[in-house]
């Protein structure tokens, strides 16, 4: 901050040393944790941002170790839902039901984490958790595709140097929109740096937004959304002597990518006693009613799905994870009014956190942690790739793996996941163009 008749006070790095124990099903796990703030500067010099992170370094690991850099999405999201719901040390326990949890909340060692095999660095992007644009720069500088990437880039690269990482093995694991920032993230790191990766984590991947939007003339939306639709109308108990899950599943992504594709992509010349037909497998499929497929011209969009599919009930179903419900408050409302899944567990995620941060990691700070926010990050530019058409991160992603043909990548998703339907990644991957090599 500057003093109002003074010189601007510069920033500077912000970083809480801590040593911990823990014990997983592998053995004894020593290791030091890092958090805190980084400093980063363009060509010249000048500060531009502060990026929070927080590092865990196994004690007494090898100069060449795996290092693994997370994040999550959004945009506008911080790593905290992958730091303590997945890959750190510890983890914040939950209720993972319609009920969700009541404060106080429980952390505990996680036994799933990945730091007996490779160190980790949760990364926080400019104006979510604790990193900030500098005094004198607008926070938009940072709120775009290219921009976050190349921030990313420069926190990875910075990072690495000062802790002596460049010969370690190095992997990304992004979540949702972070999928598409880990996409242009390794090619920037190819690029720029010459900073070749050995995998990346994609988890929930939205590579190529045309296969999620439900927009007129774009029917992939609809046609790629069908099987997660299927799979929360058999959770919720919606379909009646359906066949048990993976048979319905095959079965649906079958009828999806065959008649129900060729019947929506007829348009008004799909023929006329078919309609019938498609409207009957539709309501099998999803359980809802005829008459509203009929409405919805056999179109059925997600949040059209959450609002129907329980409304006798008085209740919405999830966008994050179809299997949480949430009360209606007014179930004729053509909206859905929250996410009961997020909602479920934000307030455990978010108190703990704060209080992890800082009893545990030692950061003492007055500054909000901002866990996710897409007021102040939005509107988001979409660059080179969101001109006039959907955004494409697949094509970097293709161009990195051809580039380095030792990358691998994983892919997860989550069956009950509506904002991200599984098939919608499975087409992406599909259709990346990828040498059979």
């Amino acid at each position: 901050m500057a003093d109002e008749d003074g010189p601007r006070v510069e920033p500077t790095d912000c970083v809480a040393t801590t040593q911990h124990a823990m014990s997983v099903g592998r053995g004894a796990l020593d290791y030091r944790a890092e958090a805190g703030t980084l400093v980063l500067r363009d060509r010249d010099g000048k500060p531009k941002c502060t990026m929070g992170f927080a590092a865990y370094v196994r004690t007494g690991g090898a100069p060449d170790r795996p290092v693994t850099f997370v994040f999550n999405g959004g945009p506008g999201s911080s790593s905290v839902w992958l730091h303590l719901g997945l890959f750190g040390p510890r983890r914040v326990v939950v209720d993972n039901t319609a009920a969700g949890s009541a404060p106080p909340y429980q952390l505990v060692d996680n036994e799933h984490t990945l730091l007996d095999v490779s160190d980790l660095v949760f990364i926080d992007p400019v104006s979510t958790g604790h990193s900030r644009a500098v005094e004198g720069e607008d926070p938009k500088n940072f709120h775009g595709v290219i921009e976050d990437a190349e921030w990313v880039s420069e926190f990875i690269r910075l990072w690495t140097g000062r802790n002596a990482r460049w010969a370690s093995p190095k992997f990304l694991a992004g979540e949702s929109y972070g999928t598409i920032r880990a996409a242009h993230v390794t090619n920037r790191l190819q690029e720029r740096f010459g900073m070749e990766l050995n995998g990346i984590v994609l988890i929930g991947a939205c590579l190529w937004f045309q296969t999620l939007s439900f927009v007129p003339g774009n029917d992939l939306g609809y046609v790629l959304a069908l099987p997660s639709l299927a799979a929360a109308a058999h959770f919720h108990g919606r379909l009646p002597g359906a066949p048990k899950l993976p048979k319905l599943l095959a079965e649906v992504e079958e009828f999806a990518l065959g008649p129900y594709a060729q019947h929506l992509l007829a348009g008004s010349r799909a023929p006329k006693d078919e309609r019938g037909q498609m409207v009957a497998r539709l309501a099998t499929y999803t359980g809802l009613t005829p008459q509203f497929i009929d409405l919805a011209d056999a179109r059925i969009t997600v949040d059209h799905f959450r609002k129907a599919l329980l409304r006798p009930e008085r209740r919405s179903v999830g966008r994050l994870d179809a299997r949480f419900t949430g009360i209606d408050p007014d179930p004729l409302a053509a909206d859905v009014e929250f996410d009961p899944s997020f909602s479920a567990i934000r307030g455990a995620y978010a108190t703990t956190f704060n209080h992890y941060l800082h009893d545990e990691l030692g950061v003492r700070t007055d500054m909000i942690y901002e866990f996710y926010d897409q007021a102040t990050t939005w509107p988001w530019k979409m660059g080179d790739d969101g001109t006039n058409r959907f955004l494409d991160a697949g094509h970097p992603t293709r161009l990195s793996m051809i580039k380095n043909p030792q990358l691998r990548v994983f892919v997860a998703s989550g069956l009950y996941d509506l904002a991200i339907p599984y098939l919608s990644t499975e087409w992406t991957i599909d259709h990346l163009g990828i040498d059979a090599a």
